[in-house]
């Protein structure tokens, strides 16, 4: 069954989900808890299954689906994919096992289901036809959840966010489209595995213009100043568990899909871009951090705080060296670890008052004390307080960014302060002073059922924080072969003499014959 491992994590809480609607809505959770457990020990045996010493892809699975175009179902993992695939089936176990929405819950629970196939399957696949069709339904299921259980802005936060990311898939396919047509005029075969698209050389300016058209699709989804106004709107109309998937997932397709595609594709292009890329992500980082704490809600201090950490991921995929795109992979899982906790969080206050307003709080440390901590020790680890799980991602990060420019380097080191001085803003708000509102006196503090899901992250965050090394190895092999590429095929690149006219009407017909 190893063999088809991959198969099983994808479809196996697809099924789980049809057969979900003939469950009993009392039976229901329970029934969602056990699917999603069992998805998630498969997880854990696909890593215990893989061998941390090989950086190539593992447990590889291939099946024709339309030969003729070259569209094959291509699943495999390697290190960079293999930690965003346990960290999807432990997110939707722990958002279904912490889930407090009454209505419907059994519509919600399917969905939620469904939507974890979808994430796993953009993280497994190899061919790019199958990475689009995963990367497009997983809208499909968000949208329901932002539209169907959010709040009064419930429609305009879920349209906005469909229609931001869907344009800029539509894009993303036309650079995938156009990778096959070259791949196609180097081999005379089409293709879309994105194993075999790693082989072309192209001309600097093809790749230019293509890694702007995967851009697009990928920036969105982040997302990357300025496509990120759909964010903070999709965060606060979205019910808990929806920011939490949003957060701690979605947002990572397109941090991931830089290295699977941007990086190996296009190196001479990644280099041309790397400095305006750099310069948008501290723009990201310092200007949202700025709006963030400006905030009076606390979800949108939690939302702002998580595109500008994302901000930090993009410098370090962007270093375009072992340190800095290494970091930048662990802290995707750090960031998925502690912002999807923080919303976790947020949704526990959110249950008890109604209200996201820091005003409408003061001194909750007093009354709910189990509550104040476990927020505390996240917010600690989302500011990168050394030995939590956000400080070893920020550290590598910067470093690696660091060979490449000392001053962008210092300016987004020294931009990451603002970020503590935000969320310190916010905890002191909420948590220290006088109970003022007679409301809070009588909350209670977090109950079993919340400590289910906020007790294991709080864990992770800080034993990742402490010895990062079993998730660190297998990244970082994996992308030492990224980077090797990279490097071949620049220096390949050299021998190059003219651009293939693709048009048929004069030059060459083929790549093969352009170099």
């Amino acid at each position: 069954m190893i063999d088809h491992i991959l198969t099983l994590l994808i479809f196996f809480p697809a099924l789980a989900a049809m057969l979900g609607f003939v469950v009993t809505k009392d039976s229901i959770r329970a029934y969602g808890i056990a699917v999603a457990g069992i998805e998630f020990l498969l997880s854990l045996w696909l890593w215990y299954a893989y061998d941390p010493m090989v950086s190539g892809m593992q447990f590889m699975e291939a099946a024709p689906l339309i030969p003729a175009f070259g569209i094959n179902y291509l699943l495999g993992v390697d290190g960079i994919s293999l930690f965003i695939i346990i960290l999807s089936t432990f997110f939707t176990l722990i958002g279904i096992a912490s889930l407090t929405e009454k209505r419907r819950i059994k519509d919600l629970i399917i969905t939620l289901l469904f939507l974890e196939m979808t994430m796993v399957g953009v993280f497994a696949a190899l061919d790019a036809i199958v990475f689009y069709v995963f990367w497009e339904f997983s809208l499909v299921p968000m949208l329901y959840i932002i539209g169907a259980w959010g709040g009064p802005l419930r429609i305009y936060a879920s349209v906005k966010f469909f229609l931001y990311t869907f344009t800029g898939s539509l894009v993303m396919l036309v650079g995938m489209l156009f990778m096959a047509y070259f791949y196609y005029q180097a081999t005379g075969q089409w293709s879309f595995a994105i194993l075999e698209w790693y082989r072309l050389i192209l001309p600097e300016n093809f790749q230019l213009w293509l890694f702007v058209a995967f851009f697009l699709g990928f920036a969105i989804k982040v997302p990357m100043f300025p496509f990120h106004t759909w964010l903070p709107y999709a965060h606060g109309q979205a019910p808990t568990i929806g920011s939490v998937i949003l957060a701690a997932i979605l947002l990572k397709m397109g941090t991931y899909a830089f290295v699977r595609f941007s990086l190996p594709l296009f190196p001479d292009a990644s280099v041309f871009f790397m400095i305006p890329i750099a310069v948008i992500a501290i723009i990201m980082i310092i200007y949202t951090a700025m709006v963030a704490y400006a905030q009076e809600d606390i979800k949108q201090v939690v939302a702002y705080s998580s595109i500008s950490h994302m901000g930090v991921i993009i410098l370090g995929t962007f270093a375009l060296n072992v340190e800095g795109v290494s970091g930048s992979v662990f802290l995707m899982l750090a960031h998925g670890v502690v912002s999807g906790a923080l919303f976790l969080l947020v949704g526990v206050i959110y249950d008890r008052r109604h209200t996201k307003l820091m005003s409408e709080f003061g001194g909750l440390a007093s009354v709910m004390p189990r509550y104040a901590t476990i927020f505390g020790i996240m917010m600690m680890a989302s500011v990168g307080l050394p030995l939590t799980i956000n400080f070893v991602g920020e550290f590598l990060s910067l470093l690696g960014f660091y060979k490449q420019s000392h001053m962008l380097t210092l300016t987004a080191g020294t931009a990451i302060i603002v970020g503590a001085i935000y969320m310190l803003s916010a905890y002191k708000k909420a948590f220290f002073g006088n109970v003022t509102n007679e409301e809070n006196k009588k909350l209670k503090d977090i109950n079993k059922t919340e400590l289910v899901g906020l007790i294991p992250l709080t864990i992770v965050a800080i034993w990742l924080g402490v010895y990062p090394k079993p998730i660190l190895e297998p990244i970082n092999n994996s992308v030492e072969s990224v980077i090797q590429l990279m490097h071949d095929k620049a220096q390949s690149a050299e021998a190059k003499v003219r651009i293939p006219d693709l048009s048929g009407k004069n030059g060459t017909n083929t790549m093969q014959e352009a170099y």
